[in-house]
């Protein structure tokens, strides 16, 4: 049997239980995901040459590694033709390009840094996402940027944060697709603070002086990311769960959740039921924590399927704002990307293709035995063979030969890098 041809028996057996598969793949090729730059060049940018700070590490030293923008740009196509669908791509602000003999600190960055991004982006058809990056820079100082007692180190941050709200504007502008513009932080302390208050009062008035200036809020869609502790900086950390929470509630900005910033117990699929009762939007950054936030390559495991179940159950995929977030310099880059991405559709994949309206009415009915049966039951329904289908309906590899493009364009185009 052929893709179609097993498809179409898949197709069958997913009827039996009230599931429509055509509608399924339908609704997964409508769904962006916003896919990460930096899994490219190992968080690096191009605006300065100095070692990651802020609590983030990238391990590893895979050959291949993108240098430039062009070569970046190259990979993050090579990645997005392994993909099923159309997607976003999510730009943090140390990825500006200037030309020969130009530079502009990151509270003077303008549009036209990032205008070979949007030329990039139109040439794809995509969107495009952004991240100020108050990270790896030395008005980082000691360990604090817009919660620093030092007027100067705070006031370079602000003028950072309303740089990075005119950008997104213009991304938004130039390729009529709404920019979600995330905001995280590392500020916080490596042992127990004297002050708790100090540095959050601090934060929430920066916060409020970057989102001061005038933007258009259909176009821009500021979101705000907690996070639990980071490498030095286990004690404290200002951009707490419940500050960003209540600072997004207060102020009509997007909440963004992360998978791996929250203790190792609690789990971003339960939260966001809560989320979505009191919140128009939500935003999350998928990853994959082992022990700790370690940005791991996305897989098709149990939090990845609860996410998105919890976002196709609830009727939430267009009022979550989906990326993925990890950083991986062991492996070949380019399959991590594409893992991840490929991933995270199967998780969405799997969630469309369940009958959650007969869970649901199991549930409130309290027939918790033929539940648990029929839930166990569907994890050998023939969810592979619609998947299959999805990716040769949209062009792409299909089961693993796109794994055989990746060891080929590391032989022709990762290996030549030096």
């Amino acid at each position: 049997m052929n893709v179609k041809e097993r498809y179409e028996s898949a197709k069958e057996i997913y009827a039996a239980i009230g599931v429509d598969t055509d509608k399924a793949v339908e609704t997964l090729e409508n769904i962006a995901i916003s896919m990460h730059c930096w899994q490219g060049d190992d968080v690096t940018g191009f605006d300065q040459k100095g070692p990651l700070t802020g609590g983030i590490q990238t391990t590893g030293n895979y050959p291949g590694k993108a240098r430039t923008p062009e070569e970046l740009m190259a990979d993050i196509d090579k990645v997005f033709s392994l993909v099923p669908g159309k997607h976003k791509l999510n730009l943090h602000a140390s990825y500006a390009i200037f030309e020969d003999g130009e530079f502009a600190d990151r509270d003077k960055i303008e549009p036209k840094h990032f205008k070979k991004w949007v030329d990039f982006a139109k040439e794809k058809g995509i969107g495009l996402d952004f991240n100020p990056t108050f990270f790896s820079h030395s008005k980082v100082v000691d360990g604090l940027t817009l919660s620093s007692p030092i007027d100067e180190v705070r006031n370079f941050w602000i003028e950072h944060g309303k740089a990075c709200i005119r950008i997104s504007q213009y991304f938004a502008e130039e390729l009529g697709i709404p920019c979600a513009m995330n905001i995280w932080i590392p500020d916080g302390y490596k042992d127990i603070p004297a002050d708790r208050l100090g540095p959050r009062a601090r934060f929430k008035d920066s916060l409020d002086q970057i989102l001061s200036i005038p933007y258009d809020k259909s176009k821009v869609l500021v979101c705000l990311e907690s996070k639990v502790f980071g490498i030095g900086l286990e004690s404290y950390t200002v951009g707490s769960s419940e500050f960003t929470v209540n600072y997004a509630a207060n102020n009509g900005i997007i909440s963004l959740m992360d998978n791996g910033h929250y203790h190792p117990t609690e789990m971003v699929s339960d939260k966001i039921s809560s989320m979505l009762l009191f919140n128009e939007k939500i935003a999350l950054h998928v990853t994959r924590p082992v022990r700790w936030d370690s940005d791991h390559v996305v897989l098709f495991d149990d939090e990845t399927r609860e996410i998105a179940k919890e976002i196709v159950r609830n009727d939430a995929i267009d009022r979550v704002l989906l990326a993925l977030d990890f950083f991986d310099a062991s492996i070949n880059r380019i399959s991590a990307w594409t893992v991840g991405m490929r991933n995270m559709q199967k998780a969405l994949l799997y969630a469309l293709v369940s009958p959650n309206k007969r869970f649901k009415e199991l549930q409130d009915t309290n027939q918790f035995t033929e539940l648990m049966a029929m839930q166990e039951e569907m994890k050998t329904y023939p969810f592979g063979d619609v998947w299959d289908y999805f990716c040769e309906k949209n062009n792409v590899p299909v089961k693993g030969d796109w794994f055989r493009e990746v060891m080929k364009y590391e032989e022709e185009v990762l290996s030549k890098r030096a």
